[in-house]
């Protein structure tokens, strides 16, 4: 039989049992949410501004640099950075799954390097819900898909290595290939840079939006002037091997090619082990667009003659502290004078340089490559 005082310390043992597993939910509640963020330091992934980067690929070094520009940006801006990534070079499909990601997550904004064009309804989507979207380096198509684009003027890059390459020309015949991004989408990174070169030759370019459309013999007037034969068009896909077999392609086609113009600097890379290998590195001039590390010393070397360099890390940084002010202040970026984008800068590396065309040398590019 128990005592008058039993009924009351069991009510106050459970009474106290009770308190303990409330405060331990409490605790754990406390203690949930997402954990996962890439890039944020300090706080709650709830108290930081969301922001995801979604780049064409970590294949290129060029997105791995943007990466790492955005990580930077975040642990100083107090945000949750989501990091992702096609799975090629021209991968929309994973590029869209991000961005419906960006959305359902509700992040403040979107920074992109769009893979092609069908990415551009789902960006239209992220803006209907509220995000903020900015375009590095590739703008999309139309340029409103996003709300801003922090890039390269690839038009002006392109110029500046056609303007370089008539130079050193000096009245020769330049029988040209050009080893583009793709061939089964058309995107502005792609057809900018391209007809930039042949702007900077002296080439006359039909559709602004169309490669390979333009007449394949004629006069070139950059430099001195002189005859110009277009051998043709190659994708590449922006990497080595792409850029392989792009030259091995147009080698067949014509084996007295001394000129090549190249998307990038992965696809020059592919392009010089095809011409060493058919005997020919010593024979043609090859330009490229980048200015990463490794294109600057392959500048030095003497693999590729002249890069226009550009700087991805600065696209990511100013893309995060653009969605950072919104969200704090309301202000928004504007574009630069007189273009539809924000222009993060170019300039001619060369250790050749031609006379009336600014430029830097290898030595210069190396301290700066992609805005380190």
């Amino acid at each position: 039989m128990l005592s008058s005082t039993a009924p009351r310390t069991v009510a106050t043992r459970l009474f106290a049992l009770g308190a303990v597993l409330t405060l331990g939910t409490l605790s754990l509640t406390a203690c949930g949410g997402n954990t996962s963020s890439t890039g944020s330091t300090g706080g709650s992934s709830s108290d930081k501004i969301g922001v995801s980067l979604i780049v064409k690929t970590t294949s290129n070094p060029f997105f791995v640099s943007m990466q790492d520009g955005a990580k930077k940006a975040a642990e100083s801006g107090g945000v949750d950075l989501k990091l992702a990534a096609g799975k090629a070079d021209g991968d929309e499909d994973t590029q869209i799954q991000a961005i419906e990601n960006a959305i359902s997550k509700g992040d403040k904004g979107i920074l992109i390097t769009p893979n092609g064009p069908s990415v551009v309804d789902a960006l239209k989507k992220a803006k209907d819900a509220g995000l903020f979207v900015i375009a590095l380096d590739t703008p999309p198509d139309p340029a409103d898909a996003a709300d801003i684009t922090f890039a390269t003027d690839n038009f002006a890059a392109g110029e500046l290595i056609g303007k370089w390459t008539a130079a050193q020309l000096g009245g020769k015949k330049a029988t040209i290939a050009l080893v583009d991004l793709f061939d089964d989408k058309i995107v502005s990174v792609d057809y900018n840079r391209d007809q930039g070169f042949l702007t900077g030759l002296g080439i006359d370019t039909a559709d602004a939006k169309k490669n390979g459309d333009e007449a394949k013999t004629g006069k070139y007037t950059g430099g001195q002037g002189g005859d110009y034969e277009l051998v043709g068009n190659q994708a590449s896909q922006g990497n080595e091997d792409g850029g392989r077999t792009a030259m091995e392609t147009l080698l067949a086609k014509n084996p007295n090619i001394n000129v090549v113009y190249t998307i990038n600097e992965p696809a020059a890379a592919g392009a010089y082990e095809a011409l060493k290998s058919a005997g020919k590195e010593k024979d043609v001039l090859v330009v490229s667009i980048d200015g990463g590390c490794t294109g600057v010393n392959n500048v030095k070397s003497g693999v590729i003659g002249a890069t226009a360099q550009q700087y991805p890390v600065k696209m990511a940084e100013l893309g995060v502290k653009a969605i950072v002010d919104l969200a704090k202040t309301g202000k928004k970026p504007a574009n630069s004078e007189g273009l539809d984008f924000y222009n993060t800068g170019v300039e001619l590396v060369t250790d050749k340089p031609a006379d009336g065309i600014k430029s830097i040398t290898t030595t210069a590019a190396s301290d700066i490559c992609w805005g380190k």
